[in-house]
């Protein structure tokens, strides 16, 4: 009885990503995560992209959660 009824299971090779397909992808969220950060922190006054409040009302329990000051 050396024969098996279940078929042998084929375990596939890892293939580690290479730096080159993932550099993209890492610069993208890096300038999304950038933007982000402006809009919740800095994003007011002066320095404002956007006018009126609006922005800054929708950001203003992150900016508090995040420690950036805003009073």
């Amino acid at each position: 009885m050396a024969q098996s009824a279940a078929p042998a299971t084929v375990v596939p090779a890892i293939t580690p990503i290479s730096l080159k397909a993932i550099a993209p992808w890492a610069v993208f969220f890096g300038i999304v995560m950038l933007v982000l950060l402006y809009f919740v922190g800095a994003e007011q006054g002066a320095t404002a992209v956007i006018s009126g409040e609006g922005v800054h009302e929708w950001v203003h329990d992150g900016r508090h959660l995040l420690g950036f000051p805003c009073h």
